[in-house]
């Protein structure tokens, strides 16, 4: 096999058009990110058909740009990596529908890969020495999730959500009180000039699986009946609820797999409250690896990354490949 190989990742599953140009899963050549967070922002959310012909207009362009930033051809590209799922369907059929037209023109092999080994994979271009086995946290808009990383294709979730994600209680909880589109960050931003005045339920396991569902319930109850509360100490005292959850589930994994090393991923993991909290981790020794801010949202370096440690396992897709919008991992 070759000492450099170039992965060409393309990223479409929500509301982000990206592309990027990778080497060897950890040094990004290129990554373009056209967003469409103005263009759903008078929505209070993404949506789905607006989100779809935005990324059939951007596609194109998208790439065009990530090559020319690359100061790279089609000749150098060694493997096609889009995102195939979990995702928004139609969203998702656009990058794999371009993908599988690239592949065929260029005759280079399609690796399809998943979304979430992708927000896994965002921390080996940030952290260069990191190596599997670890523990990832996975908190976004779609999954909450304990994954047990044995090797960089082979994955064991340990807990997941039971019902809401985290990231979809942050923009419940956004709405609630009056924040707009993307909540998460908004809610993060307002929780900085709040306190901590209020004890929400937990919801609490003998595994690892989590349950949000009731902690948004009770804020959304609470701010119903007080409508003028302050705003600030309801987003600080759910924020700190939601990390305790996330917390005390990873200290329980911790004591399970006699792995100390813990990696975040996904959009959540931006948010930097709980950020701090997994810090604090550190001081019982363990390690703590997280991405990039810009690499913690969608984007396409993170497939290309994860596209390319499926490449060189042998990993190769057909032709035929389909977008799964609720793909496992």
């Amino acid at each position: 096999m070759k000492e450099e190989i170039i992965t060409l990742g393309i990223e479409s599953s929500c509301d982000e058009t990206s592309v990027s140009v990778v080497k060897n899963g950890r040094e990004v050549i290129s990554n373009i990110i056209d967003t469409q967070i103005p263009i759903h922002e008078k929505y209070g959310g993404v949506v789905p058909e607006i989100a779809s012909r935005n990324h059939i207009e951007a596609i194109s362009r998208v790439t065009k740009r990530a090559l020319q930033e690359a100061k790279m051809s089609w000749d150098d590209i060694d493997a096609i990596t889009p995102t195939y799922g979990p995702g928004l369907v139609g969203a998702l059929l656009v990058g794999v529908s371009y993908a599988k037209a690239l592949s065929y023109a260029i005759k280079r092999p399609l690796v399809g890969v998943n979304h979430i080994e992708g927000h896994i994979a965002a921390n080996y271009i940030t952290h260069k020495e990191l190596r599997p086995p670890f523990l990832c946290m996975m908190m976004s808009g779609g999954n909450t999730q304990i994954v047990y990383v044995k090797d960089y294709t082979e994955f064991e979730v340990l807990g997941k959500t039971r019902d809401d994600a985290i990231g979809e209680a942050f923009d419940k909880v956004a709405r609630v009180v009056g924040l707009r589109y993307p909540g998460g960050p908004k809610v993060d931003k307002l929780a900085e000039e709040g306190k901590i005045t209020i004890q929400f339920p937990k919801t609490h396991f003998e595994n690892l699986d989590f349950s949000f569902s009731g902690i948004k319930t009770a804020v959304i109850n609470l701010h119903h009946k007080m409508p003028d509360i302050n705003k600030a100490d309801l987003c600080a005292s759910f924020e700190n609820a939601v990390t305790e959850v996330l917390i005390e589930n990873i200290q329980k994994a911790i004591e399970q797999t006699n792995i100390k090393t813990v990696v975040l991923a996904g959009g959540v993991s931006a948010n930097l409250y709980i950020r701090k909290a997994f810090l604090d981790l550190e001081k019982n020794n363990v390690k703590i690896y997280m991405p990039d801010l810009k690499l913690c949202t969608d984007n396409a370096a993170m497939i290309a990354s994860a596209g390319y440690y499926n490449f060189i396992s042998g990993k190769r897709s057909e032709l035929n490949l389909n977008a799964i919008p609720n793909l496992k991992l």
